[in-house]
């Protein structure tokens, strides 16, 4: 659960408080799980609400790409042989919060775009559209590996 919290988090010891306070929440509220369902998957729930609940007092900022950075070339598919899934991590880790934030509710942790915008407060469009922003942002990051590989 902590690589679920560091994925929200600024760096670890944020994600460790965050991975704390979801355990004390876990640990008030284990009279509530229904058994319906997997154990893991009630406490992950909990976990990202948790972080979501963190990151929302840092103010989310949803941001603007800026049009002529490179965002429309084509990625290379063998770019993506040489990333590790560490290196891919630091790739997502060095998204623009907003852009971060849904990449992971979307990607990785599988909500729809109307579960992350009522979770996050915002429209289904802005999730949508930031995830779009977030994939062509590490498209352009992977696009700077490739070039510094190639060198």
């Amino acid at each position: 659960m902590l690589t679920v919290c560091i994925r929200y988090a600024f760096d670890k010891m944020e994600a460790e408080d965050i991975l704390q306070d979801a355990f004390i929440k876990v640990y008030k509220n284990i009279s509530k799980f229904k058994h319906e369902g997997s154990f893991e998957g009630w406490i992950r729930r909990i976990v990202v609400n948790t972080a979501l609940k963190h990151c929302s007092k840092r103010k989310l900022h949803f941001e603007e790409m800026k049009p002529d950075s490179g965002m429309d070339r084509v990625v290379d598919p063998q770019a993506y042989q040489h990333l590790s899934e560490t290196d891919l991590l630091k790739l997502i880790h060095g998204l623009p919060e907003g852009y971060r934030i849904v990449f992971n509710l979307y990607v990785i942790e599988g909500y729809s775009h109307d579960e992350i915008a009522s979770m996050l407060n915002i429209q289904e469009s802005t999730s949508r559209s930031q995830l779009v922003k977030a994939r062509r942002f590490l498209q352009n990051e992977v696009l700077k590996l490739q070039k510094s590989i190639a060198i």
